[in-house]
């Protein structure tokens, strides 16, 4: 089905969601680099100018579909549903947070949203996707697990593990690659053979798919046809979604001591959220005064999520092993 057609059949209601999420993970990044600037946030992986790779995928996710994240994955948090006031809190160590201040901003997880958790370790939550791919076909449900890895990580084992499992077992797992080209700080050129980890899907027999990941509307297509096909029993796809973080690996690394300014620049002329606002005004979807409204809405609520956090306490000292340990018979 052409691009074309697919933007075509989606409802208002679903492009405005996705513009006023992007929106609001944008915001939250920014507030998340001024926490860390103040020192109240003791280091961050921001993850914008890839807003669109999550958002055009969860939007053809239920509650009840699973994500799992990796070490930069405030988007996906966000993209899932997850409270931004919890997950603020969750930042700044406060109790209030999802992992009651005890998982920081890499380890973030609500069970309630489907969010399973992002993870630290490169490569880690790849197999545990394929695990929760499993359950659901045990369980016989229609249930999708969506795991979310960097260029770097694509070059772990355990994703050609995991994906001749889920192609040998048709799980209900998308892989998907969010290729910002520099992992931490090696060029995608020079550390993936091949030129492309979409192209690796063809040794174990599913497809995989390259994608404008600076477009929301390429990914909402491309996600909605790998859901299908995971619902309707026919196996895992893989993904690499072709995108770019604007600032460095984590808050102190300078992206300029190892990419230009004019690769930024022409990346960031790209920006996922002014091309979806672009859209949605020239196809009458909404009006600029319309757009305005859900920033400063986007705005608002992280201004009140921030507080939030600031205001909540720490956990007690007698918190410290509670929800770390399993206590056996």
């Amino acid at each position: 089905m052409a691009t074309t057609t697919v933007r075509g059949t989606i409802a208002k209601q679903k492009l405005i969601w996705m513009y006023e999420t992007m929106v609001l993970i944008r915001r939250f990044e920014e507030q998340a680099r001024r926490e860390q600037d103040s020192g109240r946030l003791r280091g961050t992986h921001s993850a914008i100018g890839q807003e669109a790779v999550p958002v055009g995928i969860c939007a053809h996710l239920r509650d009840d579909d699973f994500v799992l994240g990796n070490h930069r994955s405030h988007h996906h948090c966000i993209a899932k549903g997850v409270d931004v006031n919890e997950m603020m809190a969750e930042l700044l160590g406060k109790v209030t947070g999802t992992n009651r201040g005890k998982g920081g901003t890499m380890h973030i997880a609500d069970m309630n949203k489907g969010m399973l958790g992002a993870n630290g370790v490169v490569g880690s939550n790849i197999p545990v996707a394929t695990g929760v791919g499993l359950s659901a076909r045990v369980r016989k449900t229609d249930q999708v697990s969506v795991v979310f890895f960097g260029d770097g990580a694509a070059q772990q084992g355990s994703l050609h593990e995991s994906l001749n499992l889920a192609a040998i077992w048709k799980l209900p797992v998308l892989f998907v690659c969010e290729n910002n080209r520099y992992a931490e700080s090696t060029p995608f050129e020079y550390s993936v053979a091949g030129g492309s980890v979409a192209n690796r899907a063809a040794g174990y027999g599913i497809p995989g798919v390259t994608v404008d990941g600076q477009s929301v509307l390429d990914m909402y297509e491309v996600g909605g046809e790998a859901v299908r096909r995971a619902r309707a029993g026919e196996g895992p796809t893989l993904i690499e979604a072709q995108t770019y973080r604007y600032f460095g690996h984590y808050g102190a690394d300078n992206p300029l001591g190892y990419r230009t300014k004019e690769e930024q620049e022409f990346y960031m002329a790209k920006d996922c959220i002014a091309r979806m606002r672009k859209h949605l005004v020239e196809n009458k979807f909404a009006t600029e005064a319309e757009l305005s409204g859900i920033d400063k809405k986007c705005t608002d609520a992280i201004v009140a999520a921030t507080k939030f956090g600031v205001d909540s306490p720490f956990p007690k000292l007698d918190e410290l092993t509670t929800d770390v340990y399993i206590k056996y018979p």
